[in-house]
């Protein structure tokens, strides 16, 4: 044999082999319908008798692996179906000869043959050959199937006529000598009539009856046989007749054990997708479908001579040595391998299953490239079957790189890149969850880096760019703390050369048919360490007032109870991310972010900007560079809301070597920010005020007052009177509805009749409303009444409430006092001057609420 089979399970042994062959111009995509619903029939049955047979379809069979159907019955070719399209006569007469050439090519193995020719009506149909059924169209296919029912009984009763011949001749009758290919010309000349000639004659022929009883579904008979063939076999020393007999004695063992746990259904082969998966699934026998179900005594029988779950093991161990002393028996070897490691799966004995794997890997069989491929992809499934999921990753690549060897006048990237792909779980990669490489690394960081370059490459050479940079952008996200300097270098400008000359990267890709990956954010690049949401500056900042009554607004609940717990939960979780200040209206807003380069290069980020949910909120794009290593380097991102209501800060995005990014704060595992959201009041307008007076030299305002504009200084005498001018200027996009203004003394202020200021308020309500760009003059008078004998000034702040919101806008006057009367002998500190502070409050409105 010179074409392993690597799709064969234990239960194969049972079946029937039907080679279904296309001729003629018929179409791949009409042939694999016809194929699908041929295969559909996986039984034979007889009427007379509840026993049933399998039957396994091939569409190819090599004619030479044919000799051996005397060693394993379930090799030999027992039908032929042949599918055909043809739209003339003169066509039909090639289609005939090449069907009776393909009948000769399996020689006298078949038990019954079948064609099947579409696309011919009228006088042309009228042939007399009764092996050929002709189909109008392939809209009828349903009619093909009582046909393939019938043609497999057929196959089932001359079977059933074989195996009676078999089994009628006696241990006196002389029976004919079964071999296989390579013995023939070692038995020329051999006597005859020797004890252990005889002996071998009837070991292979008990072996060959045992095949026959199992294919017919009488497994008792079947283990009967084996167990014979074994004991006459193994007296005489035939040691590769002796292994097919114990390799038929453990396939009957599986099926009486596993029978009706691993039968294949119909339902089952309709969900197959290809040929190939149907080929590869286990195929049992039934127990009750096989004649003997309902009798004890059989029943009893069966139980003596089936072997047990770990006799099955070491009845193949043995097997398999036996056949490993024939160099010509190397395939029969490697598949009977194949079928152990399968029913090792199956009791779930792993380390078992390791073991034959691993002797098949050095069985050499002479193979083509193709099947070369095709034999590290089965070793591939059977350790990826057992829970060997790193050591089938390991031969996954080894059948990718076979598919672009150098020998291969065409490299198949493509078979290589979907083969790659393959691997990834094996070794702990996933392109569709790249972020579950930032939390916790699993792996060889070399091996997945070999892997991932690979892809990289493969996907390149296969004419698909954006899945290069895709795979690029993953290599760099994931990998990023396992390259040296110089790979990181390397790499970025790989990425950024590949990004240049590609589109569509920032999209979801579907990498083959079912899996879609998702754009690879680097939010490693740069690397963020916290991000903090900057309050607007004092002089802009929104101020609530108090209410009318002075009263506070109770909160209202939906819950009828004084206290509720649940309430206090919900409103605990709620404040947790929100932001004790509010932010305005068309006002630009600030979030810094306390980033890191992590690169050994000047790291270049573009479209920097933030992601927000909530209301309307425009992103102002920021452009930074970041030196090599940087160490941690302030950023601020500002943007302006649009819409009054809460705004939440969910991210930010970045582009880097070309590559858009959008990071959300909930994946950053190196950086543990919550979303924060923040409350945006309506516009509010925006005022400039200058006065006539001259500004002091230093600072005499208190740090809490925010909202002083400037500091000016005035000298009076006490009982002096003088007028100051203040000029007030709209400077933003909102009208000045109403304008308030208030002086705040201190309490020591009020008692010893301070400096006071007064203005003319009607003079102050012709001024409004003023229009964005418009600008009003105000004029105020301070005049000093003040009282020497307690010379203990302080300011205090006036405090605001809850209300309306609105903006203050103040300055601060030092008031010097000169009292005119004073003796220079008797002088003491505060009897000549006292210095007093004085806070002028303007407050435009536009009647804007919470």
């Amino acid at each position: 044999m010179t074409d392993p089979d690597y799709t064969q399970c234990a239960e194969d042994h049972q079946c029937l082999l039907v080679v279904v062959k296309p001729l003629g111009s018929i179409s791949k995509g009409n042939f694999s319908c016809v194929f699908d619903k041929i295969s559909s029939v996986e039984q034979a049955t007889l009427q007379e008798s509840h026993r049933a047979t399998w039957i396994r379809y091939k569409q190819y069979y090599p004619p030479e692996n044919n000799d051996w159907g005397d060693f394993q019955a379930h090799r030999r070719v027992v039908g032929l179906i042949a599918v055909a399209e043809s739209c003339d006569s003169q066509e039909l007469s090639q289609i005939f000869e090449s069907f009776d050439g393909l009948r000769g090519e399996y020689g006298t193995s078949l038990y019954n043959w079948r064609m099947f020719v579409f696309g011919l009506t009228g006088e042309v149909v009228d042939q007399n050959r009764t092996d050929v059924d002709f189909v109008s169209d392939y809209e009828q296919l349903g009619g093909i199937t009582r046909t393939v029912e019938e043609f497999t009984s057929s196959l089932f009763i001359v079977l059933e006529s074989k195996r009676l011949d078999r089994a009628s001749e006696k241990a006196g009758d002389k029976m004919p000598l079964l071999c296989v290919p390579f013995e023939k010309k070692d038995f020329v000349g051999l006597d005859t009539d020797s004890r252990n000639y005889r002996k071998r004659c009837q070991g292979r022929m008990r072996k060959h009856v045992g095949d026959l009883n199992l294919q017919a579904g009488l497994l008792h008979e079947a283990l009967v046989n084996y167990h014979i063939a074994v004991e006459t076999l193994r007296s005489i020393n035939d040691f590769l007749w002796l292994a097919a007999a114990l390799e038929g004695l453990c396939v009957a063992s599986v099926v009486s054990h596993y029978g009706t746990t691993c039968r294949t259904t119909k339902a089952r082969h309709q969900g197959a997708s290809t040929q190939a998966e149907k080929e590869k699934r286990s195929r049992a026998g039934s127990l009750t479908t096989n004649g003997i179900g309902g009798d004890p005594s059989l029943e009893i029988g069966r139980a003596k001579n089936c072997l047990s779950p770990d006799d099955i093991v070491e009845k193949y161990r043995e097997a398999i040595s036996f056949y490993g002393k024939y160099q010509q028996a190397a395939v029969i070897e490697l598949e009977a391998c194949i079928k152990a490691v399968r029913v090792l799966a199956v009791q779930k004995k792993r380390s078992e299953a390791a073991d034959f794997l691993q002797n098949a890997i050095y069985i050499h069989v002479d193979v083509t490239e193709d099947e070369r491929i095709q034999r590290y992809s089965v070793l591939s499934e059977l350790y990826e079957q057992i829970g060997f999921r790193r050591k089938a990753a390991f031969f996954k690549r080894i059948s990718a790189m076979q598919c672009v060897r150098a020998a291969l006048p065409e490299p198949g990237w493509k078979a290589c890149y979907e083969l790659l792909l393959d691997t990834l779980q094996g070794y702990n990669l996933s392109l569709d969850n790249p972020q579950s490489s930032t939390e916790s690394h699993h792996g060889w960081p070399a091996v997945q880096l070999r892997i991932l370059h690979e892809l990289v490459y493969s996907s390149q050479r296969m004419g698909n760019p954006a899945l290069s940079v895709h795979h690029l952008t993953f290599l760099l996200h994931s990998m990023l703390d396992f390259l040296s300097e110089q790979e990181k270098k390397e790499v970025s400008q790989i990425l950024e050369k590949y990004a240049a000359n590609c589109r569509g990267h920032s999209t979801a890709l579907e990498i083959r048919e079912g899996l879609q990956v998702q754009p690879i954010a680097l939010s490693k690049l740069p690397i963020i360490r916290s991000m903090k949401i900057i309050n607007l500056p004092p002089n802009l900042r929104p101020v609530k007032l108090k209410s009318g009554d002075g009263l506070s607004t109770p909160i209202s609940s939906s819950s009828p109870f004084i206290y509720s717990p649940i309430v206090v939960q919900q409103r605990r979780e709620q404040r947790a991310n929100q932001i004790d200040f509010q932010w305005v209206q068309g006002d630009v807003c600030e979030v810094q972010l306390m980033v890191y380069n992590p690169m050994p290069f000047e790291l270049r980020v573009e479209n920097m900007g933030l992601i927000t949910s909530g209301v309307e909120f425009e992103s102002l794009p920021a452009a930074l560079s970041l030196p090599a290593e940087s160490g941690l380097y302030p950023v601020t991102l500002v943007g302006v809301p649009k819409i009054p209501g809460p705004v939440t800060i969910t991210g930010y995005h970045t582009e880097v070597f070309g590559i858009p990014s959008r990071c959300m704060l909930q994946n950053l595992s190196h950086c543990k920010v919550m979303c924060s959201t923040v409350d945006v009041v309506p516009a509010l307008p925006l005022t400039q005020l200058t006065t006539s007076l001259p500004r002091c030299s230093g600072l005499i305002a208190p740090s809490t007052l925010g909202d002083v504009c400037c500091n000016v200084v005035v000298r009076l005498f006490n009982g002096e009177t003088q007028k100051v001018s203040v000029q007030l200027e709209n400077i933003g996009k909102q009208p000045v509805e109403s304008i308030e203004l208030d002086v705040t003394y201190s309490q020591q202020q009020r008692d010893s009749g301070t400096c006071r200021v007064t203005w003319d308020t009607q003079e102050l309500q012709k001024l409004i409303p003023l229009q964005p760009g418009s600008l009003v003059d105000l004029t105020l008078s301070i005049h000093a009444n003040f009282d020497f004998s307690n010379t203990d000034g302080s300011f205090t702040e006036m405090q605001d409430g809850e209300g309306i919101v609105r903006r203050n806008v103040s300055f601060l006057t030092l008031v010097t006092l000169y009292n005119p009367f004073f003796i220079p002998a008797t002088w003491r500190k505060g009897d000549i001057v006292v210095t007093q502070v004085v806070r002028l409050s303007v407050r435009p409105s536009g009647h804007q609420h919470l």
